[in-house]
């Protein structure tokens, strides 16, 4: 039988031993007393709302909040080229678009970890989720005389999912531990390629649906807004370390400049934050110009013509955003069972099979600008390997960062970590792409092959990169042992009584 603090009795509770609180701690369960009186309707509410706050229900509400986050941010690339008509912008001018997006969200994302480790993270996630989708949802019927608008929407918008990115792997790392928290972060970084495909297949079939893109970013805002009703009412909010060996004792709490420090003293987390950056510059440069690349290759094999009408063909965004999915899926779930097959052989397994993963989707990355220009089937199996190989070390590397850094300071650590993947990875690359393909085509004759090809010159920068991400894996495989240890040392220290911590 559950009873609620006022002394109440809650019918319809479940007989175990222990009652879960909103805080998400258990508390005895008491047995029933004649002096309870019957819950009101609003106790009874409450007592539903708690038993179905579980650690898997929080993790599958949060992993589905981050598909949207992805979702929102690649629906407008699935809708590029529609774009480019309607406000006549060149490559570089596109490139821009995810450029500031990129910019505003690595901006903010030290300050929602700053906020993160130190306020209720659930309110600070659903209001970034609520501030997302209203701006979406306006940017939509900015009209074409005003393109910096546009641009300023995408900023705003990258604002509002840092909040999203930076706090809620640092909620399921405190809900799980060891394998469990490897598996819940897998299928939460699940949702990047997931949502991320989702995106350009939202983009391309609401288009189509209602002939006009604005309509792609007019679906998402409201999918955005049930995510984050569902956060505030069935997400709990742990204990900072609760999870952890010791964790929910932690009794003192480091300030900012002494995260900072150990943060950079920390060789893991500083090698797999620049692994990360390699990442993002591929995925973020491939997100943006691989269907705009493959939707020229069509034109110069003759396959298609070039876009002169108002709705542009969806077949290559639809096509990359299934393969996405796809891949995504088996990147996150083979690499999560890779990791646990080999920490049985190795203890350094986690930056190992991160390691591996990115030099051998190095080697198909750069197939596919080989075998492009003669056969899109043959690019697309190239895209699959590589991807699913890229993918693979999503959430290991979130995993690296939880075993190396404890639990109070975690959110600071994830928001520097995106800042940082975002600061030299993806807040340029698209840009950076888009302005080496414009210099290409402006030395020469513009034609449709030179189109194809400038492009495609300027994205093989992108496997050069993943290979200097995967010498940052091999070099935090050399520390990762010793600065795990040196993680559960000061979590031992912090968990002292205040005259046995050293300071």
């Amino acid at each position: 039988m559950c009873v609620e603090s006022d002394g109440c009795e809650i019918e319809g509770c479940s007989s175990s031993d222990e009652v879960r609180t909103l805080s998400g701690s258990m508390s005895p369960g008491l047995k029933s007393n004649p002096d309870l009186h019957p819950c009101k309707p609003g106790h009874k509410f409450r007592a539903a709302l708690l038993r179905c706050r579980s650690p898997t229900a929080a993790a599958v509400i949060l992993s589905f909040g981050n598909i949207l986050n992805y979702l929102d941010r690649y629906t407008v690339v699935g809708v590029l080229l529609d774009i480019q008509r309607h406000y006549d912008v060149s490559d570089s001018g596109m490139g821009l678009l995810q450029t500031v997006f990129i910019c505003s969200f690595m901006v903010a994302a030290p300050i929602f970890g700053y906020l993160g480790d130190r306020f209720n993270r659930k309110v600070i996630l659903s209001c970034g989720i609520f501030f997302w989708s209203i701006v979406t949802l306006l940017s939509s019927f900015i009209s074409k005389e005003y393109y910096w608008l546009f641009v300023l929407s995408r900023g705003l918008v990258g604002i509002g999912e840092s909040s999203y990115s930076s706090i809620s792997p640092t909620i399921i790392g405190d809900l799980f531990t060891n394998n469990s928290r490897t598996m819940m972060l897998s299928v939460f970084y699940l949702a990047i390629p997931l949502g991320s495909g989702l995106g350009y297949i939202l983009g391309s079939s609401a288009k189509v649906a209602a002939g006009d893109w604005h309509w792609s970013l007019r679906v998402s805002p409201l999918l955005g807004i049930t995510a984050g009703t569902l956060i505030l009412l069935f997400v709990p909010e742990p204990k900072r370390g609760s999870a952890d060996q010791m964790g929910g004792r932690i009794k003192h709490r480091t300030s900012w400049l002494c995260d900072m420090k150990a943060l950079a003293k920390n060789r893991s987390y500083v090698f797999s934050s620049l692994a990360s950056s390699a990442v993002s510059f591929a995925t973020g440069a491939f997100g943006m110009w691989i269907p705009v690349y493959l939707a020229r290759a069509q034109v110069v094999q003759k396959t298609a013509e070039p876009c002169t009408k108002e709705i542009c063909s969806s077949t290559d965004s639809l096509i990359f955003g299934a393969i996405t999915c796809v891949t995504g899926l088996l990147g996150v779930v083979i690499g999560a069972a890779t990791t646990r097959l080999c920490r049985q052989k190795t203890e350094r397994a986690d930056p190992l099979v991160c390691a591996v993963s990115m030099l051998g989707s190095a080697i198909f990355i750069c197939l596919i600008f080989v075998v492009a220009k003669k056969s899109i089937e043959g690019a697309y199996v190239c895209i699959f390997i590589g991807e699913t190989l890229l993918f693979l070390n999503w959430a290991i590397t979130a995993d690296i960062l939880m075993f190396v850094v404890i639990p109070t300071r975690r959110a600071t650590a994830v928001a520097f970590q995106s800042f940082t993947s975002h600061l030299l990875g993806d807040a340029g690359s698209p840009y950076l792409i888009g302005l080496i393909s414009d210099g290409l085509q402006q030395r020469y004759a513009t034609s449709a092959l030179w189109q194809f090809l400038s492009l495609g010159y300027a994205l093989m920068l992108c496997p050069f990169i993943i290979v200097l991400g995967g010498m940052f894996f091999l070099a935090t495989a050399l520390f990762f042992l010793d600065d795990r240890e040196k993680a559960e040392k000061q979590l031992s220290q912090l968990t002292r009584p205040p005259s046995s911590v050293k300071v």
